[in-house]
C-alpha cells in the first residue's frame, strides 16, 4: 500500500509530506482548494505525463516521491527483478520535473525510464475518476478479474501450463522442419562434405600432437646434421684414408719414429699422440652411435606434415579452426542423418504437437465454460450493488467471445470484456464509452465492491465518485467505499459528508496566501476538526449547531 507521499514545488504546493494508513482516507475541501493537485502529484510518481506548468512559479524543478509497502509476492517484485533492480520491502518511486517540462524517474534511487515507472504504477495504484479511468476500464484486465471472482486460478494455471507445452511442441516441430528443409537444400554439399571429412577423420587435439611431433622431428634432423658434420671432420678426407685428424696423428707418429736413436725426448710425445689417437677413435665411435640414434625417419616426417597440412586445408575450406573439425563433422553428420530420418521424426513431432493442442483446447474449453458460469454470478452480484447507487437501470454485461486460433494465449482461447448499459433497451458498450463521468465512477465502485477480493492492485483512488448524488445515494457510496477499504487501501476525493464520515483518515485541503503567494495546504483532522469540517460540508459557509448535530449523527452512524 501507499505509506507516504512527499511533494515539493508542485503548482500551489511548496512542501507537503503525507503519511497514509490502511482503510479509507478521505480528502475534502472547498472547490478550487487544490485537491486535484494532490492526485496529479501522485500521478507524476506513477509515470503519468509531466508538464512544465506543474512546476511551482519561480522554482527550477518539482518533485514527487511515493513510498509503497509491498506485500510478499507482489507482481511488482518480479518486474523489478526483470529490470535488474533488487526488490526491497519498501518501494520508492520518485519523479523530478524541470521547469522546461523535461522529467527524470527513479526507483529505489536508481534512474529508470518513464515506461518502467508507468508499469510499476499500474501494479500499485488504480485511479477511478470523473475523466480518467485506469484499471477496470482496461479490457486486458477483465479476464483476470473474472477468474479471480470465480476462483478459477487453478483452471487458468492448468491452461497456461498446457499452452506452454503446446507451444513447446510446435517449436520443436518447426525446428525439425526447418532443419530438414535446410538439409534438403544443402543435401549434395552435405554428402560431399561428410564423405570428405569422414575420410580425413579429424580427431580432437590432433593438430597439437602432430605439430609437436613435427617440431621434434625437425629438431632431431638438425641434430643429426650437426653430428654428421662433426664426423666428417674426424674421418679421412679420401678413400685411401688420407686427410683428417687421424691421418695427421699417424703421420706425426711416423715422423718421430724416424728420429735417430737414442732419442729419449720423443717417447713422451709418442705416448701423447697415441692417447690422442685413442680419444679420437672413441669420439668417432660415440658420434657414430649418436648419429644412429638421432637419425629421423624421413618417411614419418613426410607423413606427419602431409596429415597436418591436410587438416589445415580442410579447416580453411570450411572456415573453422582445425580444433573445430571433429565437431563440424558431427554436426554435418547429424544434419545428414536428420535428412535421412527426417520424415519419420517430423511425423512423430507433428503428432505430439497435435496431441498437445488438443490438451490445451480441452482445458481452455473447460475454462471458458467455468467463466460463463462465473460471469452470470458476477453480473448478478454487481446488479445488487447498482440500485443503492442510483444506477438501478444500469446492467453489467460480460461478453465471452472465442478468439481466432492464432490469438489463443496462456489465459485461454476466449476474450472477456466487461460491457455496460445504463438504460433498458440500450446496446451494451465499453465501460468508458457508455456511462457519464459520475455514472462510470459509481459503476467502477460497484465492481470494486464485488471484485475487491481478487484485486492485484493494493491501492485505489476515487476522484469525486459521489458527484451528482446526495442523501441516501451518497450514504450508499460511502458504505461501499468503506466495504472495499476493508480489503484494499482506498483514497477518495469527496464533496459528500456522508462519504467523508466513513473515512478512517480525514484530510482537509485548503488554499491560503503566504507572502503574497497562493498556497495549497493539507492537514490531517482530529475528531473535533473533523466534526467541524463535516458540519461545513452540510451547512455551507455558516456552520450552525444543527449542522454540528448532523455531523455527530453521521460520525456515530
Amino acid at each position: 500500500m501507499l505509506i507516504s507521499l512527499a511533494i515539493r514545488d508542485v503548482v500551489l504546493i511548496e512542501r507537503l509530506d503525507l503519511s497514509l494508513g490502511r482503510g479509507l482516507t478521505v480528502l475534502t475541501g472547498e472547490t478550487g482548494a487544490g485537491k486535484s493537485i494532490l492526485l496529479d502529484s501522485l500521478g507524476l510518481a506513477l509515470g503519468q505525463r509531466a508538464e512544465a506548468g506543474m512546476v511551482r512559479a519561480g522554482q527550477s524543478q518539482a518533485s514527487v516521491t511515493a513510498c509503497f509497502h509491498l506485500p510478499a509476492g507482489h507482481p511488482a517484485e518480479q518486474l523489478l527483478t526483470e529490470q535488474g533492480i533488487e526488490p526491497e520491502e519498501d518501494l520508492v518511486l520518485r519523479r523530478v520535473v524541470q521547469a522546461d517540462g523535461r522529467s527524470r524517474a527513479f526507483v529505489n534511487a536508481e534512474p529508470v525510464g518513464i515506461a518502467l515507472l508507468r508499469r510499476l504504477g499500474a501494479q500499485l495504484v488504480e485511479v477511478q475518476g470523473q475523466h480518467d479511468q485506469v484499471g477496470l476500464a482496461d479490457a486486458a484486465t477483465h479476464a483476470g478479474l473474472l477468474d479471480a471472482f470465480g476462483v478459477l486460478e487453478p483452471a487458468r494455471n492448468a491452461v497456461a501450463d498446457a499452452f506452454r507445452d503446446w507451444r513447446g511442441a510446435e517449436r520443436a516441430l518447426r525446428s525439425a522442419q526447418d532443419a530438414i528443409a535446410q538439409a534438403q537444400r544443402d543435401e549434395e554439399w552435405l554428402r560431399h562434405a561428410v564423405d570428405e571429412l569422414s575420410v580425413l577423420a579429424p580427431e580432437d587435439g590432433e593438430e597439437d600432437s602432430l605439430a609437436a611431433e613435427r617440431q621434434a622431428m625437425q629438431q632431431g634432423e638438425r641434430r643429426a646434421e650437426a653430428v654428421a658434420a662433426a664426423l666428417s671432420e674426424l674421418q679421412p678426407r679420401d678413400r685411401r684414408g688420407g686427410g683428417g685428424p687421424a691421418a695427421a696423428l699417424r703421420n706425426a707418429a711416423r715422423a718421430l719414429e724416424r728420429l735417430p736413436a737414442p732419442n729419449e725426448d720423443a717417447a713422451p710425445i709418442l705416448a701423447a699422440i697415441g692417447q690422442a689417437q685413442d680419444a679420437l677413435a672413441e669420439a668417432e665411435t660415440m658420434l657414430e652411435r649418436l648419429g644412429a640414434d638421432l637419425g629421423p625417419d624421413p618417411r614419418r616426417l613426410e607423413v606427419v606434415e602431409e596429415r597436418l597440412f591436410a587438416l589445415r586445408a580442410a579447416a580453411r575450406k570450411h572456415a573453422v579452426a582445425v580444433v573445430e573439425l571433429p565437431a563440424l563433422l558431427r554436426d554435418l553428420s547429424e544434419r545428414l542423418a536428420a535428412l535421412d530420418a527426417g520424415a519419420e521424426r517430423a511425423a512423430a513431432l507433428e503428432a505430439a504437437a497435435a496431441a498437445a493442442r488438443k490438451v490445451y483446447a480441452d482445458k481452455a474449453t473447460a475454462l471458458t465454460e467455468a467463466r460463463r458460469e462465473a460471469a452470470g454470478r458476477l453480473e448478478n452480484a454487481v446488479a445488487a450493488e447498482l440500485a443503492p447507487l442510483k444506477l438501478e437501470r444500469a446492467r453489467l454485461h460480460i461478453e465471452i467471445a472465442l478468439r481466432e486460433e492464432r490469438a489463443w494465449a496462456a489465459d485461454g482461447q476466449d476474450r472477456v470484456t466487461f460491457l455496460v448499459s445504463t438504460n433498458p433497451g440500450q446496446k451494451p458498450g465499453a465501460l468508458d464509452k457508455i456511462a457519464s463521468g459520475g455514472e462510470l465512477s459509481r459503476l467502477m465502485l460497484a465492481l470494486k465492491v464485488v471484485l475487491a477480493r481478487g484485486s492485484p492492485v493494493p491501492t485505489l483512488v476515487f476522484d469525486e465518485v459521489d458527484s451528482g448524488v446526495g442523501g441516501a445515494t451518497a450514504a450508499a457510496v460511502g458504505e461501499r467505499l468503506a466495504k472495499v477499504a476493508e480489503r484494499l487501501q482506498v483514497l477518495v476525493v469527496t464533496h459528500s459528508p456522508q462519504v467523508a464520515a466513513r473515512g478512517n483518515q480525514h484530510w482537509r485541503v485548503a488554499k491560503g496566501v503566504r507572502a503574497d503567494r497562493a498556497e495549497t495546504r493539507v492537514e490531517p483532522l482530529d475528531d473535533a476538526a473533523r466534526r467541524e469540517e463535516l458540519a461545513r460540508m452540510l451547512a455551507g459557509e455558516t456552520v450552525t449547531e444543527a449542522a454540528r448535530a448532523a455531523a455527530d449523527s453521521l460520525l456515530r452512524a
